[in-house]
């Protein structure tokens, strides 16, 4: 394994794109889950998988034989019989396993661990505590019958206003098991951000927190709650979880939870692709995109995802900070499938010590952590070095995802936080609500580099003549269906929507959005989203590469890039920095910066302009708001181009748009 220390003991803080960080032990390949998987795909096909690549490559190309695989080797279990694993290879409208009938909640209850924790929860004023899975599941089981005896069922719509509590679990299990939808947001949006969302789904039933309590202070939502309930005129029912122990209005969770326990319960049996949850687009720009999911798509995935991808297993415990409204959550709650125990904590990541999400991984004895790239720049900046402050020894996955993470963020986790570790990268997003690459047990982990494309995942990158290409940025393109595709978008009647966000550019294959790379050795590298692409004389520039050279700089802690078509046919590229305190942006740090971007990159690569900012904003789950940035520089009104309801900090835009007041036009 490569040191990541001098013989001084002074830890190294940069390394180069692509250079080795670790390698996993012959032991731990040999235990894998993956390794066990691919013995199982061997002997049903009479085939030889001699390495990730080439199962990969039959994952990709027989999907029939691979899905088939991934339902027999987890013992999925249907109520009828399904006539095809999959009907048709057609993007959009491929149908898979039809005839089936099944529950994702029903999966996540048979694994129930008696005596054991079901999950762990924690909050700014509680140290952890346990909810046991006898408890956990009767309280499904006894919700689930109040909504059924309420008349919800299949297709009705569950609505959510809640912070990351065990509530918000129980109550999406519940109402999947009815056969019901269910969606969320955190209540740290606003009125307007929430109903622009749930208002889309006429919900019958609305679960909802009185209010939530970030960085020390009580926040009360019941103004909030009022509004949107007025705002959803189909509600039958309203729930109410007391997070602050404030008055509220309609049925008390206490009261419900109460209930007997239907030990017999049976789960309503919906078909392979019956609507499960729907998640939202990050909602920039204009409203939100209700991104519908399915039963049999999300279970068959999570499954694969959880165990031959991040190798959890039963007892397991696996720590990701988040809020119900980002698809993290989604990937929390469906871990007991495997029997792996979610941690939750709800409040600020910084408070009331910067370190606190490393206490609750200790004290939870977390094998798997997950955070946002930003979280480790916050890390960086207060100078946290985990592995001097707490004790990690039962972590063994980490996994940076929400953004592009660069060489810096990758060597940290090995030089500050632990030796021995699978640095599972990924990234896909909310609209198949998994990944499209990341981690592979069995696989080194390279600076920079995300180790491969997942399983059953057709990754590309395309050219714009729709040729892959290796070794060269493109557009990432998925070139087979995935059982988590959306099914549609919610109100997207005709389809008109759903085949605009993915399959204009190249008919029949999924366009995602991002700049992509794959390199010889089947590393991936996302370079940043394409639909906020730099074009400069021609040339398309992917944002991530600049970030990445700017940002391994150590006086700069984060940036934002956009280029500017100007009317007169030219073009401006500023760059905007956030600085590392004690630092300021000098003509030094200006010339190093362009010499940098220069040498490593291209001419092209070097920004007009280099401004200091306070803040950069980002979107709630961390993704730098680049096209909202560009729009604001060419004139934009800035109330038009942004919801601060799906922001991370709404006041972020100050020192840009304070830039943006002050040019008069963007001359060189």
């Amino acid at each position: 394994m490569p040191h990541l220390h001098s013989a001084t003991g002074a830890r190294r803080t940069s390394v180069a794109e692509g250079e080795l960080l670790w390698t996993p032990s012959p032991e731990r390949v040999a235990g894998a889950q993956l390794t066990e998987f691919t013995r199982f795909a061997e002997e049903r096909t009479g085939r030889t998988f001699p390495d990730y690549a080439a199962l990969w490559a039959w994952s990709t190309t027989e999907l029939e034989g691979f899905w088939q695989a991934v339902w027999d080797y987890f013992d999925v279990r249907s109520s009828a019989p399904y006539t095809a694993v999959l009907e048709e290879r057609v993007m959009p409208g491929a149908r898979w396993f039809p005839g089936a009938r099944l529950n994702l909640a029903e999966h996540v209850l048979r694994s129930e661990r008696p005596g054991e924790p079901a999950l762990l929860f924690a909050d700014e004023q509680n140290p952890l505590r346990e909810l046991s899975w006898e408890e956990f599941a009767r309280q499904v089981r006894v919700l689930a019958t109040y909504l059924r005896d309420r008349g919800i069922g299949r297709g009705d719509r569950v609505a959510a206003y809640l912070p990351n509590v065990p509530q918000a679990m129980v109550a999406m299990l519940a109402t999947a098991s009815v056969g019901a939808v269910w969606a969320s947001v955190s209540p740290d949006f606003g009125s307007r951000g929430a109903l622009d969302r749930l208002g889309q789904l006429d919900p019958a039933v609305l679960f909802v927190a009185d209010g939530y309590r970030y960085g020390g202070r009580d926040f009360d939502r019941r103004g909030e709650v009022a509004e949107l309930v007025a705002g959803l005129p189909g509600l039958r029912e309203v729930v109410g979880v007391p997070v602050l122990g404030l008055d509220q209005p309609g049925t008390p969770w206490d009261d419900v939870a109460a209930g007997p326990d239907v030990p017999d319960f049976a789960f309503e049996q919906v078909p392979f692709d019956s609507p499960l949850w729907v998640l939202f687009s990050s909602g920039t720009t204009g409203l939100p995109k209700a991104i519908v999911h399915g039963h049999g798509g999300i279970l068959l995935e999570h499954l694969k995802l959880h165990v031959l991808h991040h190798d959890l297993r039963p007892g397991d415990r696996a720590f990701f900070f988040t809020t119900t409204g980002w698809m993290m959550w989604n990937f929390l709650l469906t871990m007991p499938l495997v029997g792996a125990v979610p941690v939750l904590y709800d409040g600020n990541p910084s408070h009331p010590d910067v370190d606190v999400l490393w206490r609750i991984a200790q004290d939870g004895r977390a094998r798997l952590f997950g955070a946002s790239p930003t979280f480790v720049e916050l890390m960086q900046k207060a100078g946290v070095v985990p592995r001097e402050r707490f004790d990690l020894s039962a972590l063994d996955v980490v996994m940076p995802a929400g953004s592009p993470v660069g060489p810096a963020v990758s060597v940290w986790f090995y030089a500050d936080v632990k030796d021995d570790l699978s640095l599972a990268t990924g990234s896909g997003g909310t609209d198949c609500c998994t990944g499209f690459v990341g981690g592979v047990p069995t696989l080194p982990v390279h600076a920079g580099e995300i180790q491969a494309r997942s399983l059953g995942v057709a990754a590309e990158a395309w050219d714009e003549s729709g040729a892959s290409v290796v070794g060269r940025v493109g557009e990432l393109v998925i070139t087979q269906p995935m059982p988590s595709m959306p099914l549609f978008f919610w109100g997207d009647d005709d389809g008109a929507r759903y085949r605009a966000s993915y399959f204009e550019t190249f008919p029949g294959v999924w366009r995602h959005g991002d700049f992509f790379e794959v390199n010889e050795r089947g590393g991936c590298f996302v370079r940043g989203r394409s639909d906020a692409v730099l074009n400069r004389q021609g040339v398309r520039i992917g944002t991530a590469e600049i970030y990445r050279v700017v940002e391994d700089d150590p006086a700069v802690l984060t940036s934002l890039v956009v280029n500017l078509d100007l009317p007169d046919g030219g073009f401006f590229m500023p760059l905007f920095v956030v600085l590392k305190p004690g630092q300021q942006l000098d003509d030094d740090l200006i010339a190093r910066l362009r010499s940098r971007l220069r040498a490593d990159c291209t001419p092209r690569h070097v920004p007009d302009r280099i401004v200091a900012v306070d803040a950069i904003p980002v979107t709630r789950s961390g993704k730098k708001m680049e096209i909202p940035v560009r729009r604001l520089l060419l004139g934009a009104d800035l109330a038009a181009i942004a919801d601060p309801d799906a922001m991370a900090d709404p006041d972020a835009f100050a020192g840009i748009a304070e830039y943006a007041r002050t040019q008069t036009d963007y001359s060189l």
